[in-house]
């Protein structure tokens, strides 16, 4: 023990002794770890926001949309879930409490002469609950609005300032694709999510969408289920494709062209993408971390021969081998882990700035494991790229390092 702390305490005063040496020499594993720390934050953070997000759909909740896999739709496929799919899951499913079609349209909105490009979707009153769009002010749709297409919406305070709406927007109009529509609510802020602007959108009437559309095509829609009271969500779930399949004509073998999937199931996948991005960028920002241990390697043989008298007079009073090598060692790990706990701050500090100015990413924070982990990952660097100088110096004859100048 008395060795070891005499070691660290030598070290210490080298790297004192050679200030701006040293930082330039962790300067490779402060940046390496910085990187690491900010990006494993920034994504633990955004995980945080979404897993937020989807809590709220619960697990009795079921969403069927279309899907193609790329190649599908490189050879120019189309995959549409439509109005009538709703019908006949909505006449053949039993176990379903409530159904609700998503409508996402492409339309212009207006106020006053001001324009803005915004989210239009059409729905119903299911997406309240569903989807938790419950209005700060006034009402939400109501089935009476979608069964007689009222031109009514719900907009989101992101709407109300790019359309410069001050004071309460309720009783107040705005143009959708050049009709009037009457404002009954306004919606409770929602945050982002993707990076997208979820407060940025205006909710129409389901019946009110399709009648602007026309009859020109059949749109494509997404369909939120909410589970009875008892039912199995796998039982639903395979009704559900089954059903799906016949309607669209589908072969035995032929793949679907539509999705069934949970909100954990989404989940599931959203963090398993996440944690291989996670694992992927931290391997690719973590080269720098072994850049860092070759500039440590490099500084630690210049101070071999720096302090080869040194050496030679520890050797005459005794020291052996094992305890020069200890020093040197001793003296690189230092130098790394003080980079590292320098970069770790760095890290979580870039992280945090970069959540100012970004708030999708959520609670942005950095996880214990992932602490330890870069600074142990650098205080090892330090060892391994330490072990070649250190073993230089434990070699070194005393006669000769003595008379060393």
């Amino acid at each position: 023990m008395y060795l070891f702390t005499e070691s660290l305490r030598s070290a210490l005063t080298a790297i004192r002794a050679n200030k701006l040496r040293s930082m330039l020499t962790t300067l490779g594993i402060v940046l390496g770890v910085a990187a690491v720390v900010a990006v494993v934050a920034l994504l633990q953070g955004f995980s945080q926001a979404i897993n937020t997000q989807f809590a709220g759909l619960g697990s009795d909740t079921l969403i069927v949309q279309s899907y193609l896999p790329l190649k599908a739709q490189m050879e120019g496929k189309v995959a549409k879930v439509t109005p009538a799919d709703l019908r006949a899951i909505a006449a053949q499913v039993p176990g379903i409490a409530s159904i609700s079609p998503i409508l996402p349209l492409n339309l212009a909105v207006r106020h006053h002469g001001q324009s803005t490009s915004v989210s239009v979707i059409a729905g119903t009153a299911a997406l309240a609950e569903s989807f938790g769009y419950w209005p700060s002010r006034g009402r939400f749709i109501t089935r009476e609005d979608t069964l007689r297409h009222r031109h009514v919406a719900v907009v989101g305070r992101s709407v109300l300032e790019h359309l410069h709406m001050h004071g309460d927007p309720v009783g107040q109009f705005i143009q959708i694709a050049g009709n009037w529509f009457r404002i009954v609510g306004e919606q409770h802020k929602l945050g982002s999510m993707f990076g997208q602007d979820r407060d940025n959108q205006v909710i129409i009437p389901y019946g009110t969408g399709l009648a602007l559309l026309g009859s020109s095509d059949v749109p494509s829609i997404a369909i939120e289920i909410k589970l009875a009271r008892g039912a199995e969500l796998d039982a639903v779930k395979g009704r559900i494709e089954t059903l799906l399949r016949r309607v669209h004509q589908l072969k035995p073998g032929q793949a679907d062209n539509f999705k069934v999937g949970t909100a954990a199931q989404l989940l599931a996948s959203f963090n398993t993408i996440l944690t291989n991005i996670t694992l992927i960028a931290s391997g690719i920002v973590g080269i720098s971390l072994l850049v860092g241990g070759i500039g440590i390697m490099n500084i630690m043989l210049v101070s071999v021969t720096e302090r080869t008298r040194e050496i030679g007079i520890l050797k005459s009073l005794g020291a052996t081998r094992g305890d020069i090598l200890l020093q040197f060692l001793i003296e690189a790990a230092t130098l790394s882990l003080l980079g590292g706990l320098i970069g770790l701050a760095l890290g979580w500090s870039t992280g945090m700035l970069v959540l100012h100015f970004v708030p999708a990413f959520g609670g942005a924070s950095v996880p214990l494991w992932a602490a330890l982990l870069a600074i142990g990952f650098a205080t090892a660097v330090g060892l391994i790229f330490g072990i070649a100088p250190a073993a230089r110096a434990a070699q070194l004859d005393p006669i000769v390092a003595l008379g060393y100048s």
